[in-house]
């Protein structure tokens, strides 16, 4: 009597196949078959690749092209089916090409699903990577729009959500480029580290087989500036290695951290209190009871994104930490977060975009806010320092003339001089200039201050970034 054995393609040593829940518990194509054109570039390299060794044919290897080639059409047009019975979507790909390629059956050959996750997550990062650093600059130019409008308003800047130092709002602005810039950076260093090719790695320890790690490598785009084929150095690490994912969803979470901050900033200055800038209908939302209300809901969104993108960083981190060497089926859990945090991302940087596109500055409210004269009491101990007084006492000296000024409910540049010169007799009939705003910002020549010199520096440095 014949053994009858598993349908799955692993199934050679087992007499029967999964428990339907089983089948549902451990599939995974419902969510890596966005993987699929991935899949196919690397089926593709591989079986070129076992054909220039001599493994098949040349007309095996063009059958198995011409197949994948109709898969892929067919995956793009929607009218793929895909089994979740076939696990995931390599078996997916596999079979169906099978079905219509003899030759397929050899298309495995010295390779295992190890290294074909692994390489097809690595070719989904370096893409995703510079797509999502593509939409965070379409933000920064938002943002560097928004700067251009408004160069010539002037705001109160803010520590510990108290007023502190007037900038320009370009130069606030422009905080905010460089916390995108830094995204666009560790992007840019996800995708140089997910660049070494996992293929030919095989479930652990390579194969026996004559095969030409470098070739698929180089077909894939694994390669250096200089076009060398880069492939991962150890079998073990290859397959366990989930580095880059955390790496990825590192600079996701960051980014949701900067999104976060700035928006708060939005929120903050959209609110009747501020008012410094007026949101785009398009991105706000009324109150179901109360008419009179225009919320920031894009900007709280925004903010709540982000513990989100730190949810999946921790849920890479919590995966990883007790696995040991090599690969374990755990690891088919890193797809949905890393898959999310890209969504998210993506959606928030564009929303970001939008919203940055339709704000405009309530130019009279920042006037006044701006005006404020305690905003300069630190040039006004500056002042002091120059006159030779010690910093500490010229501290000291203008806190008494700020107190002075609450007491006597007047603002800080209308006290008389002859009051001000009995704190400290450094303060001469001159000591009110220092409230001159045009003059403080003036004199703010150093590199990274917001005085006009530097801030037009910045302009043009951020034109030539974002150009």
């Amino acid at each position: 009597m014949a053994k009858k054995t598993s349908p799955a393609i692993w199934g050679g040593r087992f007499t029967a196949g999964p428990a339907e829940l089983m089948l549902q518990f451990s599939e995974s194509v419902s969510f890596d078959r966005r993987l699929a054109a991935f899949d196919i570039a690397g089926s593709k390299a591989h079986s070129a690749m076992l054909a220039s060794v001599g493994l098949i044919t040349a007309k095996e290897r063009d059958a198995i092209h011409a197949g994948l080639d109709a898969i892929l059409a067919e995956i793009a047009a929607g009218n793929f089916t895909w089994d979740t019975a076939l696990e995931d979507v390599h078996m997916n790909i596999e079979a169906a090409l099978t079905k219509r390629v003899p030759a397929a059956a050899k298309l495995h050959t010295a390779r295992s699903r190890n290294d074909q996750i692994a390489t097809d997550m690595r070719l989904w990062l370096k893409f995703s990577a510079g797509v999502l650093a593509g939409k965070i600059a379409a933000a920064q130019r938002a943002l560097l729009a928004l700067a251009k409008a408004n160069r010539d308003v002037l705001i109160p800047g803010y520590t510990h959500l108290q007023r502190a130092q007037p900038v320009p709002a370009a130069h606030h602005l422009f905080a905010w480029l460089e916390m995108l810039e830094r995204d666009r950076a560790r992007l840019a260093d996800v995708a140089a580290h997910a660049n070494w090719c996992p293929l030919g790695a095989g479930a652990i320890a390579g194969t026996t087989l004559p095969i030409d790690r470098e070739y698929t490598a180089k077909a894939l785009g694994f390669t250096d500036a200089k076009g060398r084929p880069q492939v991962t150095p150890n079998s073990m690490d290859a397959v366990a290695d989930r580095d880059v994912h955390i790496e990825f969803a590192t600079a996701c979470a960051l980014f949701g951290v900067h999104l976060s901050r700035i928006a708060e900033d939005l929120i903050l200055w959209s609110s009747v209190e501020f008012k410094f800038v007026e949101m785009a209908d398009a991105f706000s939302t009324g109150s179901s009871l109360m008419p009179q209300k225009k919320n920031p809901d894009a900007c709280e969104l925004l903010r709540g994104k982000s513990a989100r993108l730190q949810g999946n960083l921790h849920t890479l981190l919590t995966l990883v930490k007790g696995l040991p060497l090599t690969y374990n089926r755990d690891l088919q859990e890193d797809k949905p977060a890393i898959f999310d945090s890209y969504d998210q991302s993506a959606l928030c940087a564009d929303v970001l975009a939008g919203v940055l596109g339709g704000l405009t500055f309530n130019r009279e409210r920042c006037a006044a806010a701006v005006a404020d004269p305690a905003l300069l009491a630190t040039d006004l101990a500056d002042y002091l320092v120059l006159k030779g007084v010690p910093f500490r006492d010229a501290h000291h000296a203008v806190g008494a003339v700020v107190q002075l000024a609450e007491k006597s409910v007047i603002r800080l540049d209308q006290l008389p001089t002859s009051e001000v010169q009995q704190i400290h007799p450094a303060f001469g009939a001159d000591w009110v200039q220092v409230f001159d705003l045009t003059r403080a910002l003036a004199k703010r020549t150093g590199p990274g201050m917001p005085g006009p010199a530097q801030v037009a520096k910045q302009f043009k440095r951020w034109e030539k970034i974002l150009a």
